[in-house]
Parts: structure tokens; sequence; C-alpha cells
């Protein structure tokens, strides 16, 4: 609820805003269309910036909170003791209270509903005015004579008038005045300003802001007409006639305004110098401190808070810095000074990496104490870590022991994904300890590659079959055909052995890489068997390395078969390459043979005559 009502004032703040910038500033120049998209823009910001909220996080610096062992145990006991006697509860006498919250938003949603009521009522009467009337269509307008008495209006391309209630002059005047609030579709002006009075009623400044749409659109319409008609004394006559018709439609653009003294004195103000357009980006300004006054939302966030202990009676014996994913470069700097301060341990820290999302990949901790022993924690991968810390246990005698911890276990090396850390322990003698490391996957073996046999036709083209000559009693021509036919004939019969013998070449070639292809196949899934059981007994089958790598191997032979999809394209399209070559070949041959039956046609005619 509260919610509802800070929008609301913004809103209403910022209509407020606009409307004073318009009213002081811009309402006596003739920048008409340009104030016509101002105010408009003013309704839209009312809604839309309340919406925009800039958070920002103040971080502040928390006070040491020091936690005592024995006053907690005390607590703890007093708790105890505090709760076996009764408790006595005074209940005060309720007092009924008014919830204005809701008594508002109720007066509120009445208003908006009449309001919505009466928004339907006046579209319904629009409809009454057009429903069964005869419609003119000229160019983009369309014209109804109506006979009620009505003052003349624009709905959209509608432009209705009463023609019988003005001289033809005066009835033009009208039309264009008309036609420019249909051109430039200043209904929709209306209709959202009429939206914006449902929606903020209470405001008073709305109806204003209402009015002012209303006056602005009168004063573009006036000017726009005065440009077209030659009589501009005539068109104010006008102005002053259709004052005498006091019925008009709602939710339309009407011809008749109230406002008539200021239409007059606006059509025959001098045009505004440019140089005042400065005063429509006076409104900026005072956008930008609304915004640095409500529009900022600060939240306060204390610093990790550090627990300092207050030990009365006894120690804690064991102390864990966790080392996790999101652990800040500060933290870790923080903890190498905690142990070398408190506990007189070296700790160097390197080789830290991350990732986009400012997570640790890599890291290297070693850690030193005086001459025992000496750790290290080494991790690196791409994936984010897994938690892991350094521990302290203090003995009975006070001596300490560090130790570094991975989940459950010490010093144990951690698989997380494709992360391998390893935990190396150098004593005194220099002898460290073996990493364990897992079975690297075999990788899928590729289909065999390499060049293709070349095509016969590859380096010239296919010989072009002669065409007879028309004219069969011409000798030289029919010399020349014959000589030419007899060359095209030994071409042809040395390129069809030569794509006979390409075509046998490519198949050997295939089946011989096909094989090669199975044979590794085979043994990449012998050895594929092998590095399952190595890690099933390594890691055990409920693993999270044994998952990983089990995901590896699928994505490894869905690669496979994305590659075998690659080589059956490559190999089809050789054989389309073949089959066109075939192709070609028959209708050489087609040719040839037509070309031998027109000849032999030729000579059976060289006979007879």
């Amino acid at each position: 609820m509260e919610v509802l009502f800070t929008f609301i004032a913004k809103s209403s703040g910022l209509l407020i805003l606009f409307y004073c910038a318009y009213y002081f500033l811009l309402r006596k120049e003739t920048f008409f269309t340009s104030s016509r998209w101002f105010l408009l823009a003013g309704l839209i910001t009312s809604v839309a910036l309340p919406f925009l909220v800039y958070t920002k996080v103040v971080w502040i610096e928390p006070a040491p909170v020091e936690v005592s062992v024995a006053n907690e145990n005390f607590s703890a006991v007093s708790d105890l003791k505090y709760s076996q006697f009764p408790i006595s509860h005074h209940i005060e006498n309720e007092s009924f209270d008014l919830n204005w919250n809701y008594i508002l938003l109720a007066i509120y949603i009445i208003g908006f509903i009449a309001l919505v009521i009466k928004f339907a009522i006046d579209f319904y009467s629009l409809n009454t005015v057009l429903k069964g009337k005869k419609v003119q269509q000229q160019a983009d307008f369309k014209f109804v004579d109506i006979n009620e008495d009505i003052a003349p209006f624009s709905y959209f391309d509608y432009i209705v008038y009463n023609s019988s209630m003005f001289t033809p002059s005066e009835l033009e005047n009208i039309i264009e005045h008309e036609k420019v609030h249909s051109d430039q579709n200043h209904t929709v002006d209306v209709l959202i300003s009429r939206v914006f009075c449902v929606l903020f009623w209470f405001n008073p400044i709305i109806w204003l802001y209402k009015k002012a749409i209303l006056q602005n659109l009168e004063f573009i319409a006036d000017s726009e007409a005065a440009k077209k008609i030659s009589d501009k004394k005539a068109y104010q006559y006008t102005l002053l006639k259709i004052t005498t018709h006091e019925s008009c439609v709602a939710i339309t653009n009407h011809f008749y305004q109230s406002l008539i003294k200021k239409r007059i004195v606006m059509l025959n103000k001098n045009q505004s110098k440019k140089r005042n357009y400065w005063k429509y980006y006076a409104i900026i300004p005072a956008l930008v401190a609304f915004v640095l006054l409500f529009q900022i939302n600060t939240i306060a966030q204390e610093k990790e808070r550090k627990e300092v202990k207050k030990v009365t009676e006894k120690q804690d014996p064991s102390y864990v810095f966790k080392i996790q994913k999101n652990t800040t470069d500060q933290q870790l700097k923080e903890m190498a000074e905690d142990f070398k301060q408190q506990h007189n341990i070296d700790v160097v820290v390197s080789n830290v990496k991350r990732n986009t999302k400012n997570e640790l990949i890599a890291i290297k901790v070693e850690i030193a104490k005086g001459t025992e022993n000496v750790q290290t924690l080494e991790i690196d991968g791409d994936e984010p870590i897994h938690d892991s810390g350094i521990a302290i246990t203090t003995e009975n005698n006070g001596s300490k022991k560090i130790g570094i911890v991975s989940g459950d276990s010490i010093e144990k090396p951690m698989v997380a994904g494709n992360h391998v850390a390893e935990v190396n322990e150098k004593n005194n003698s220099n002898v460290s300890a073996g990493a364990v490391t897992p079975p690297t996957p075999p990788s899928p073996p590729a289909f065999p590659a390499g060049p293709m046999p070349q095509a016969p036709n590859a380096n010239f083209k296919m010989p072009k079959a002669p065409v007879a000559p028309a004219n069969y009693k011409d000798k030289a021509a029919m010399a020349k055909f014959e000589k030419e036919m007899a060359e095209f004939e030994k071409k042809m019969a040395v390129i069809e052995p030569q794509m006979a013998e390409y075509e046998k070449q490519v198949e050997k070639l295939m089946s011989q890489r096909e094989a090669i292809y199975e044979k590794e196949m085979a043994k990449y899934e012998l050895a594929m068997d092998k590095f399952n059981l190595d890690i099933e007994k390594k890691y055990g089958k409920d693993s999270k390395t044994y998952e990983a790598n089990m995901e590896q191997f699928e994505i490894n032979m869905k690669q496979h078969e994305i590659d075998m999809r690659q080589r059956e394209k490559d190999i089809k399209q050789k054989e389309r390459d073949i089959k066109l070559q075939e192709r070609d070949m028959k209708l050489q041959e087609k040719d040839m043979k037509l070309h031998e039956r027109e000849l032999k046609r030729i000579e059976k005619e060289n006979k007879r005559s």
C-alpha cells in the first residue's frame, strides 16, 4: 500500500513540474508543435520515471563484538532457570483504529470507476452520432454531414459537421481546421490526456494539464489552417460564430472552445524567436534534481564482522580458516596476517586465478611454522574450487598442530570436476609425498583425411559437339563439320575410360580409409572400457570424478558423431560431383548421337541429289 501511495505522490509531483514549466515558460510561445511533444513527454515521464530507481550500496565498518565463553554458558543456564517459572502476561484492552490507507484506497477506486463509466458513456454518445450516417470518403478523410445541432468535430479520420448551420466559406474554414486535427492524429493526444485524468482524477493539476493539451492542439490547428486560408479575418469571424454552439461531443477535437479570445490572440501573434527554445531544456535540471532526491535508494551494509573472542575459562582447541570459491583477496590477506600474529605461522598465497564471476579457480597456499612440517595446498582448473581450509589444533600441553582440510578429510588430495588439488607435505628431510592423479582418458580417433583423386576433367572443359551446317550442299562446310566430328569423337574416347578409372580410385580410397577408421574406433572403445574400469576402481561409480569423466566421454562421442556426419556429407558431395560428371558425359554422348543422325541424314540427301 505504501508503495502505491509513494508512486502516486511521485507521479503527481512530476505532472506538477511539467505543467508549471509549460504555464510559466512556454504558454505564450508560438512553438505549438514542440509544446505538444513537451506535454506528452511530461505524461509519459510522470509514469515511467518513478520506476527507475538506482540502488547505491554504502559499506560501513562494523564494531567488533566480544563474545565471552563464560558469559555464553551463564546465559544458557540462566535461560533454563527462568523458563521454569510461570510467565505472567499483561493484556491491554485493544482499541479500534481506522485504517486510513484502506479508506483512501476505497475513495480512489470509487472515483476511478465513476470516471471509467463516464468514459464509456462518451464513447457510446460518439457512436450514436456516427451510427447510420452517410460517410463521404475524400482522400484520407471521411466526411459526415449530420442534422444535429452539434459543434463540428473530428475523430481520427472522421470530420463531422452540420452544413446547414454555416455558409460555404465558413464551412470551408471549419473543414480546413478539422483536417489539421485529423491529419496530425490529435485524437490520440485527447484520449491519452483523458486516460490520465481517469488515473489521477484526485490531482487537480491533471485537469489543468488536460486543458493545456487541448488548448495547444487548437493553436496548432488554427495556425496550420490559417496558412491555407486567404482571408484570415473571415476565419476569426467563424471562430466567433461557433461560440454560440455550446453542444459538443467529448473525446473528440471539436471546433468550439471556450478560449476563443486566446486563440484569436495567438493567431495574430508574431512568431517566437528561435532563441527561446532554451525554455524546453529548463525542465532537465529539475528532473535531475528529482532523480537525485527521490530515485536513489541508499543501502548501508556492514563489512564482514570480526568477532574477537575473549576466552575467560577454556580456549577453543581448534580453529579452521575456510577457503571457498567466493573468498576475496582481502580475506586471504587478512588470513595470512592473523596466522602470523596470533599463531606465528607463515602463510604465503600465490597463483590466485578467478573466472568472469570473480570465483576462485586456482590457488596455491604454502604453510610453515618455524622448523615444523611445511605443507602446500595447490588447486588449478577451469571450474570454481571446492571448499578447503587450514586447521590449527591446540593440544592440552599448549602445542599447536597445523593441517590442510578438504571436506571431512585432512591432508588428502581433493578432486572436484576437472580440478586436482594436490597437498604436498615437506618435512625436514625434504621428502615429498606423491600426488594421486586420475588416469588420462583416451582421445577418440579422427577419420583419415587426405587429398582425393583428381578428376580427369579438372583442368579442362568437356568438349563441345560441333554443329552441322544449315546448307548440306556446301561441300566446304560439310568437310569442316566432318573433321570437327572426328576430333570430338577422339576426345570423348579419351575421357570415357578416364572417368571410369576415376570412379574406381575414389571407391578404393574411401574403402581403405573406412577400414582404417573402424580399426582405430575398435581400439578406442577398448581403451575407453579400460579407462572406465580404472576410474571405477579408483573412485567408485558414485564419485563426482567418475561422473565427470563419463560426461566427457559422452561429449567425445557426440563430437565423433558430428565428425562422422560431416564425413558422410563430404562423401555424398563427391558422389554428387561424380554423378554430375557422368550426366555431362551422357549429354555429350546424346549430342554426339544426334549429330551422327544428322550427318547420316545429310549423306542420304546428298546421294539422292
